[in-house]
């Protein structure tokens, strides 16, 4: 048997886990059942992986920008508890729940594939690292209820090929509000964020202009190159930062804040401010290559993936990561950034003032990393309802819940709640608590509550993608009808009638126009 567990840690380990590779095979196989040449099939092969590299560059460049910033905050605020790191815990985990995690990941792929093939949810889930991330909490918190390693894999490995599948559903109507198309769903566990943020636009911001027709004074034009305004952004932030860090810790320490990662410490108040002009400018840099690979993976793996729609999963799109919406509103996702770190802030400070002392829950800090991602696609699905509030308010919103939903979870991980880290997206929390507490009912009892918890997901997903995705039902038409022109008082307020008023714009592409104006 040693074998074969060595066979299933490496597909698991060395392949299913390398986003790259999965979607260098899965554009493969896409060419190949378009009955493409060898050439071409091995090219676009070739460049799909090579943009999923780009975006894994572009990651690790953000997370080494953001490393001595969050040395800085911690420092200057005096904040300790908990940081979400989805590769941290799950590294943490693989130690003990290696060849649970492993077999409980392949088989949760296969049942996700057959639920694309025979239910009306044709998502093929893609993100292969959230796949990983996925399998290795349903272990923890399965083993750690004290299921055996059988109920461990075999309901585990169902549970996840229904989030892999259910999750993608639920967010496409905001998706597609997007895209404007169906040709992508979103495969990321950060998805109750997402459709918080798309509600929340819808509430707050029907006649807030978009966050990418911000009007800038002719001096401030080049703010609209979205790398140049990113890198500015986060260049102020840490400046001011590392002012509050030097006053609060003192130089001997402050100087030692980008020492870590193969930096050199400062050597004086002059190189240390210009060490974090450095990094704010490294930041941008980071983005500008993330968006660069979106851009490359999207121009292969779409058109192969006709050729595996048309034979394997009839109908099926693709679910790839959280920077697959980036492009389509770029300064969203600095404004979701903002915002949801914000939210985070003010979570930590309501964990720490009510609910640590009350309900004993840990104080769990804002991990920037997180914030960056989901906040800045809770940003872009903000925007797509409700323009710049939108934005604003769901990446606030998102912020809120990836600060509270780890700090339940930590609840249901055992020993591993003691660790300093923990998952950090939205979906992790909420159904990491869920399954974790059904799996505490015992051997009969937790296995028929997390089946049910399954199932429930599964049709209600069912139910989104029939009465909702393929109705073509718009979350953000109400936009489209009326808008406020350059300038224009409100109706109330003028006397100027609605159609006056607001003047119409035309719809994203592929969404259904509006009714005109009454």
């Amino acid at each position: 048997m040693d074998w074969l567990v060595s066979i299933a840690k490496f597909l698991v380990n060395e392949i299913l886990s390398v986003p790259a590779y999965l979607i260098g095979l899965i554009t493969a196989a896409g060419l190949i059942a378009l009955k493409k040449s060898a050439g071409q099939v091995v090219g676009g092969a070739i460049k799909a992986t090579l943009g999923f590299l780009l975006i894994g560059a572009g990651a690790g460049l953000v997370v080494n920008s953001l490393a001595p910033l969050g040395e800085m905050i911690q420092g200057s605020t005096g904040a300790h508890g908990v940081i979400p790191t989805n590769e941290a815990i799950v590294g943490i985990a693989q130690a003990e729940y290696g060849a649970r995690v492993a077999w409980l990941m392949i088989l949760g792929f296969a049942v996700s594939l057959l639920l694309a093939r025979f239910t009306p949810l044709r998502y093929v889930f893609l993100t292969g690292h959230h796949m990983l991330f996925m399998a290795t909490l349903l272990t923890m918190v399965l083993a750690t209820a004290g299921q055996s390693s059988v109920i461990v894999v075999l309901v585990g490995g169902v549970l996840l090929g229904i989030m892999l599948v259910s999750m993608p559903a639920f967010a496409h109507p905001w998706t597609k509000r997007v895209t404007g198309n169906n040709t992508v769903a979103i495969g990321h566990f950060g998805t109750a964020g997402y459709v918080a943020a798309g509600a929340a636009g819808q509430l707050v911001g029907k006649r807030s202009p978009s966050t990418e027709d911000m009007k800038l004074p002719e001096g401030l034009r080049f703010l609209r190159d979205s790398m140049v305004a990113t890198a500015l952004s986060m260049l102020l932030i840490y400046l001011i930062m590392a002012v509050l860090y030097l006053a609060k810790a003192g130089k001997e320490t402050a100087f030692k804040a980008f020492a870590g990662d193969g930096g050199t410490a400062a050597t004086d108040i002059g190189n240390y401010l210009m060490q974090s002009v450095m990094q704010g400018l490294q930041f941008g840099i980071a983005v500008a290559v993330i968006l660069f690979g979106v851009r490359t993976i999207l121009g292969e793996l779409v058109p192969a993936f006709q050729g595996i729609a048309q034979k394997i999963v009839p109908g099926a799109v693709p679910s790839l990561d959280a920077p697959i919406v980036f492009p389509y509103a770029q300064n969203a996702v600095l404004i979701g950034f903002i915002c949801s770190f914000i939210g985070g802030l003010v979570s930590l400070g309501l964990l720490s003032a009510v609910f640590n002392p009350a309900f004993g829950l840990a104080l769990v800090l804002p991990g920037l990393v997180p914030h960056f991602f989901t906040g800045g696609a809770a940003g872009v699905y903000g925007n797509a309802t409700g323009g710049r509030r939108g934005a604003a308010v769901g990446a606030f919103i998102n912020g809120v819940l990836i600060t509270f939903l780890p700090a339940l979870l930590l609840k249901v991980l055992g020993a591993f709640g003691k660790e300093n880290t923990t998952f950090g997206d939205a979906d992790f929390g909420w159904f990491g608590s869920l399954v974790g507490n059904a799996a505490k009912a015992g051997t009969v009892g937790g296995v028929v509550l997390m089946l049910l918890i399954g199932a429930a997901i599964l049709a209600a997903a069912i139910v989104v993608q029939k009465r909702v995705v393929e109705t073509g039902w718009d979350p953000g038409a109400g936009r489209d009808v009326y808008f406020p022109r350059e300038g224009a008082a409100e109706p109330a307020a003028s006397g100027e009638s609605a159609p006056a008023a607001y003047a119409k714009i035309a719809p994203p592409a592929g969404a259904p126009k509006p009714p005109p104006p009454e």
